[in-house]
C-alpha cells in the first residue's frame, strides 16, 4: 500500500512542487536552528489587504504540503516592517494632521491616529494579527521595531558594517547617478527629532560597530548600528533577515524580482543562503491594469467576504498564483461554484487524486462533509427572476425540489442564500438588460411553452432540460449556444444563466410557463 508520503512525493499540485524543491535545497535535513523557517513580509504603513492574505495562505499551503514530505519543525513568520519611516499620511485614517506632524518617524514612535494603541505601528499590527486570526492561519507574528530594539538582530547589522562594501556593490548598480552619491545601507534614527534619516555614511569603524553621519544641522554624528539606533534600507534589511533568522522559504509579487535578485546577493554576501520561493504574478482589476492600493481600483478581502464564503477566497489564491488574474466583483459567483464542485468531488477520489484537488490544500487536508444541491449561479437567478430581498423566497423554491434541506440542516447553503441575495442586489440587478423577442425566437417560446405544457406537473430537470433542447434544435438558431443565450437575454435579462431545465425545475414548472407568457406577450420582466 502506497504510504501518504510517497504520494505526496508524486503529487503535481503546485504546493507539493514547491515543498520538495524546499526540502532539495536543504538537502533533507533539519536545518541547524531546529526548525524550517517559513515567512511573509508586511508593510504596516496600512491596512492589511487581499495581497496580505494571498501570501499568507499560499505560504501556508507550501508548508502544509513540506508538512507531509518531511518530519522537520516548521515555524512561519509574518514580519511587520514597522520601523519604516512613515513617508505620506493615508487618506483613510482621522486625525490626519496630527500624523502629519510626526512623517519620517518609524511606525512604532507615531501616535496612534485612533486612540486605541500605543503608536500608529501597533494599531495596524494588531489589524494584521486579527486579520490572520480571523482566517485561522498558524502563524507567529513579528515585528521588525522589536528586533531592532531587542538587539536580536545586532550580530547581522555588525555583519552589513563588516560586509558595507560588498553590499554597496550590489546595491549602487541599482540606483540613479544622484541617488548614489548619498545612499548608505544604514538609515540613522535621529536621537533628537526620532525621523529616520537618509544621509550618507561619512565614517565606519567596523570595531566598534558605529558610523558617522551628517545630522540636520550640518554637525557629525557616531551612532551604533545596532540595539535600534539605526535601521536599515528595505532592500539589505530584507536581506539581512533573511541572513539573521535563516528564512527557509519566502515568496512575493512578480513586482519584486530585481528586488529579491539584490537581497539575494546581499544574503550571499553576508555569508547566509537566499530562500526558496517564487515570483507570484500580480492582480488586475477589471480594466486589466494593475491593482494599486493608492488607486483603490481592486477587491478588498472584507468586500469579497460579503458576497462569498472565505474558502472561496483561498481557492482563488489557490489557482495558477503564477498567472495574471483579474480580480473583481464578477469572479466571485464562478469561484463560489468551483469551491463546491471540488469539495463534492474530493470525497469521491481516491488519495492520490485528493492530493491534487484544491480543497485539500485550503482545509490541510481534511475537508468538511458540507455540500450544496444548488450552485450560486442559479442561486443569483432565481433571486433575479423572483426579485427576492428575503431568505426565505429563495428556501420556498428550494424546497421544492430539495424538501428534506433546510435552513437548519444546510447551513453552507443557507449561508449561500444570503451570499447571492446580497450579491444580485448589488451587481447583478443594476447591469439586467432585458431585450424583445425577434419572431423567430417568438415562435421558438411559443413551441418551448406547448412543450412545457405537455410536461407533467412533477417534471424533473432533465425532462425539462430535454424539451428546450429539441426546441433549440426545431428553429432557425446557427446553434444550441444562440438558442440559450436568447433565453438568457430575453427571459433573465443577461447574456449567460444557468442549465435552463434545472433552472425551470427549481423555479417551478407553472412559474416558468407564465414567464414565458409575459416574453410571448412582450411584458417587462424588469418588474415582478
Amino acid at each position: 500500500m502506497t504510504s501518504e508520503r510517497e504520494l505526496a512525493q508524486a503529487a503535481r499540485a503546485w504546493p507539493f512542487e514547491e515543498a520538495r524543491n524546499l526540502l532539495k535545497r536543504l538537502g533533507g535535513k533539519t536545518p541547524e536552528k531546529g526548525y524550517v523557517l517559513f515567512e511573509t513580509g508586511y508593510g504596516p504603513s496600512g491596512l492589511p489587504h487581499i495581497g496580505t492574505f494571498g501570501e499568507v495562505a499560499r505560504t501556508t499551503m507550501v508548508r502544509r504540503a513540506f508538512q507531509r514530505l518531511s518530519d522537520s519543525p516548521t515555524r512561519l513568520f509574518c514580519f511587520s516592517d514597522d520601523m519604516d519611516g512613515l513617508r505620506k499620511v493615508p487618506d483613510n485614517i482621522p486625525n490626519r494632521d496630527m500624523v502629519a506632524k510626526h512623517l519620517g518617524k518609524p511606525l512604532t514612535r507615531i501616535p496612534d491616529p485612533f486612540g486605541e494603541h500605543e503608536s500608529f505601528g501597533h494599531h495596524n499590527n494588531a489589524r494584521l494579527r486579527a486579520f490572520l486570526d480571523s482566517f485561522g492561519f498558524d502563524y507567529e507574528f513579528q515585528s521588525s521595531s522589536d528586533w531592532y530594539a531587542s538587539g536580536r538582530f545586532d550580530d547581522a547589522l555588525r555583519r552589513v558594517l563588516e560586509r558595507y562594501d560588498q553590499v554597496m556593490a550590489v546595491m549602487l548598480p541599482t540606483l540613479g547617478p544622484e541617488r548614489r552619491e548619498s545612499y548608505s545601507p544604514f538609515l540613522p534614527i535621529c536621537p533628537e527629532t526620532g525621523r529616520v534619516l537618509q544621509v550618507p555614511t561619512l565614517e565606519r569603524d567596523v570595531a566598534a560597530g558605529t558610523i558617522v553621519y551628517l545630522d540636520e544641522d550640518g554637525k557629525k554624528i557616531e551612532v551604533p548600528v545596532t540595539g535600534g539606533h539605526c535601521k536599515l534600507q528595505w532592500k539589505p534589511d530584507w536581506a539581512m533577515r533573511w541572513y539573521a533568522l535563516g528564512v527557509d522559504y519566502e515568496m512575493s509579487g512578480k513586482d519584486l524580482i530585481d528586488s529579491v535578485k539584490a537581497a539575494g546577493r546581499i544574503a550571499s554576501a553576508l555569508g547566509g543562503k537566499p530562500p526558496a520561493g517564487f515570483n507570484y504574478e500580480l492582480f488586475l482589476d477589471e480594466n486589466a491594469q494593475k491593482i494599486s492600493k493608492s488607486k483603490g481600483n481592486g477587491l478588498g478581502v472584507e468586500e469579497w467576504l460579503a458576497y462569498a464564503p472565505p474558502e472561496s477566497l483561498s481557492l482563488f489564491m489557490y489557482h495558477k498564483p503564477r498567472a495574471a488574474k483579474r480580480l473583481y466583483f464578477d469572479v466571485i459567483p464562478r469561484a463560489v461554484d468551483d469551491y463546491f464542485t471540488f469539495l463534492a468531488r474530493y470525497h469521491k477520489e481516491d488519495e492520490a487524486a485528493r492530493l491534487g484537488n484544491p480543497v485539500w490544500h485550503i482545509h490541510n487536508g481534511q475537508p468538511p462533509q458540507s455540500s450544496v444541491p444548488l450552485t450560486f449561479n442559479l442561486l443569483l437567478n432565481l433571486a433575479g427572476v423572483c426579485n427576492a430581498e428575503d431568505p426565505a423566497a429563495l428556501w420556498a423554491f428550494i424546497s421544492r425540489t430539495a424538501p428534506e434541506v433546510t435552513p437548519q440542516n444546510a447551513p453552507a447553503l443557507d449561508s449561500l442564500v444570503g451570499y447571492a441575495i446580497r450579491y444580485y442586489a448589488d451587481f447583478v440587478k443594476p447591469a439586467k438588460r432585458y431585450r424583445k423577442p425577434s419572431e423567430m425566437e417568438l415562435a421558438a417560446l411559443a413551441d418551448l411553452l406547448e412543450r412545457l405544457e405537455a410536461l407533467p406537473e412533477d417534471a424533473d430537470g432533465e425532462a425539462i432540460q430535454s424539451e428546450v433542447y429539441e426546441v433549440g434544435k426545431s428553429h432557425d438558431f446557427a446553434d444550441l449556444r444562440a438558442w440559450f443565450k436568447a433565453l438568457y437575454e430575453i427571459l433573465l435579462g443577461q447574456e449567460q444563466g444557468p442549465r435552463m431545465g434545472t433552472f425551470f425545475a427549481i423555479y417551478g414548472l407553472e412559474e416558468s410557463k407564465a414567464l414565458i407568457r409575459r416574453a410571448v406577450a412582450s411584458e417587462d420582466l424588469s418588474v415582478g
